[in-house]
C-alpha cells in the first residue's frame, strides 16, 4: 500500500501545477476502526455476521488536482474469503474554474431517493451480507471518467465506464445471506459466471444535466448500460437437476428527479425508463425476455422540530408488454418507512429504517440506537427483523438478527 501512495504522489509531482509551488503540497489522512457481530434470534441461533474492519483514507492534493485513496482491511470469520486487504476507491482528480474531472476508481450516485434504486444504477451492490452493512458500506466502486461543468444555478456531467461491474451475490451454502430460491423442491445449483466480457465494447457511457432554483432542483439522465443485478433462467443439466443461471443484457435508463422543500417538509420524486430491460423468465430453457420497464418513486421527508425526522417513500414498477412468458408481476411497489430521533443533547440516535414489498406482504426493518460515547467512538446495538412468504425477502425470513456495532474514527 505504502508503494502504491508512493505511485500516486509522484504522479502528481509530475503535473506543471507542482512545479509552481512545492510548499503547497497538501496530504490529509483520516479512516477509523469498527466490529460488527450479529446472532440470529431464531433457532438454531447462529452466527449471522462477524467482521472487523480497520479503513484509511488518504487525499492528496497541490493546487487544481489531486487524489484520493481508501482501502479496507477486514477479518471476516464468517465469509471467510471477504478477509483481508482490498482497495475501495482510488482516483485522480483536476479542477479548474468550472471545470471537475475524476478518473479512476471510483463510487458514483444518482437520484433523490432514499436507500432505493432508479437512476442510481451505475456503482452495484455488494450483497455478500445483503442489507445487513450500511448502506454506503455494500456500494460496489467502478473504474471511469467523469467531467462536469458546474454553474451556479446548472451543471452538465458526461460519465464514461470502461469496465462495467455487476452486483457481488454469495451463494456458498455456509454463508447464512446466500441468494437461494424458496419453493424450488427440486435440487439445483446458480450459476454467477455468464457475466459480459470486460472490454471497451460492454462500457458504459451517459450523461446528466442538472438545475439548482431556489424553489426547486431536479436533473434529468441518461445511461446506456446493464442489468447490474443479473435476472435468472432456468434450465435443466444433463442429470436433470436445476440449473439457475444469473444474466445480464444491455439496457438503456432514461432518467429524470426533483427535489422541493415546502415548509418543514422535502417532496423528492424519481422517474427511470428502463428500455430494454431483462426479465426473468418463467418457463424452463427459456431465455430472459427482454421489455420496457417504467419506475417511478415519490417520497417526502418531514422535519417537525425537536430533532424529528419522518420519511416515506413508494416506488413503482411497471413492465410493458407484460405476457405469460414473464415470470412476476405487472406491477410492483415497495415502500421504505424511516423515523429518528435524536436525544442527549444529539449524543444518542434512535432510528428505525423498514423495506414494505407492498407486492408481496414482506419486510424488512432495521431498528437500531447509536450513542457517541466520546466524538470519536460511538457504539449501535440494533435488531434486525426480516418478514416474508414470498418475494426478494422470502429467501431471508429466518434471518431476524440482533446485532452490535463499535466505531472508532479518527
Amino acid at each position: 500500500m505504502k508503494r502504491f501512495f508512493s505511485i500516486i504522489i509522484f504522479g502528481l509531482t509530475l503535473h506543471p501545477a507542482f512545479a509552481q509551488d512545492e510548499d503547497a503540497f497538501d496530504v490529509r489522512v483520516k479512516g477509523f476502526v469498527d466490529t460488527y457481530q450479529a446472532v440470529q434470534t431464531d433457532k438454531p441461533n447462529k452466527w449471522m455476521s462477524s467482521r472487523t474492519r480497520a479503513r484509511g483514507e488518504v487525499t492528496i492534493e497541490k493546487g487544481n488536482v489531486g487524489a484520493f485513496v481508501s482501502a479496507n482491511a477486514i477479518y471476516n470469520s464468517i465469509v471467510k474469503e471477504k478477509s483481508g486487504f482490498s482497495l475501495r476507491e482510488a482516483y485522480g482528480y483536476f479542477s479548474l474554474g468550472n471545470w471537475d474531472i475524476r478518473a479512476g476508481r471510483q463510487i458514483i450516485t444518482q437520484g433523490v431517493a432514499d436507500a432505493m434504486r432508479l437512476t442510481d444504477i451505475i456503482s452495484p451492490m455488494d450483497f455478500t451480507e445483503y442489507l445487513a452493512q450500511d448502506y454506503d458500506d455494500i456500494r460496489v466502486p467502478v473504474t471511469g471518467f467523469r467531467v462536469k461543468y458546474v454553474k451556479p444555478y446548472w451543471a452538465a456531467e458526461v460519465i464514461a465506464i470502461p469496465v462495467t461491474s455487476f452486483f457481488e451475490l454469495p451463494i456458498n451454502p455456509s454463508n447464512p445471506w446466500a441468494i437461494s430460491f424458496p419453493g424450488v423442491d427440486e435440487p439445483y445449483s446458480i450459476n454467477l459466471d455468464n457475466t459480459p466480457s470486460k472490454n471497451l465494447k460492454n462500457s458504459e457511457y451517459g450523461g446528466k444535466f442538472s438545475v439548482f432554483l431556489p424553489g426547486v432542483d431536479f436533473s434529468v439522465s441518461a445511461l446506456h448500460t446493464w442489468n447490474k443485478m443479473p435476472v435468472f433462467a432456468a434450465s435443466l443439466t444433463e442429470n436433470g437437476d436445476l440449473l439457475f443461471t444469473g444474466e445480464h443484457r444491455r439496457m438503456t435508463m432514461l432518467g429524470a428527479d426533483a427535489s422541493v422543500p415546502v415548509g418543514k417538509l422535502v417532496i423528492r420524486g424519481e422517474f427511470a425508463e428502463y428500455l430494454d430491460e431483462a426479465q426473468t423468465p418463467s418457463a424452463i430453457g427459456a431465455i430472459s425476455p427482454r421489455k420496457n420497464t417504467t419506475n417511478a418513486l415519490l417520497g417526502v421527508d418531514w422535519y417537525p422540530g425537536n430533532d424529528w425526522t419522518f420519511a416515506v417513500q413508494y416506488s413503482h414498477k411497471y413492465i410493458s408488454g407484460f405476457s405469460s412468458e414473464v415470470s412476476g408481476f405487472r406491477n410492483s411497489g415497495m415502500a421504505t418507512v424511516r423515523v429518528a430521533k435524536d436525544l442527549l443533547r444529539n449524543t444518542l440516535n434512535l432510528s428505525t429504517f423498514a423495506y414494505i414489498d407492498v407486492t408481496n406482504g414482506g419486510i424488512y426493518n432495521r431498528l437500531y440506537a447509536e450513542y457517541a460515547v466520546t466524538d470519536q467512538i460511538h457504539a449501535f446495538l440494533g435488531y434486525d427483523f426480516f418478514h416474508a412468504d414470498a418475494g426478494m425477502f422470502a429467501m431471508y425470513s429466518k434471518n431476524s438478527e440482533i446485532w452490535l456495532k463499535l466505531k472508532y474514527s479518527f
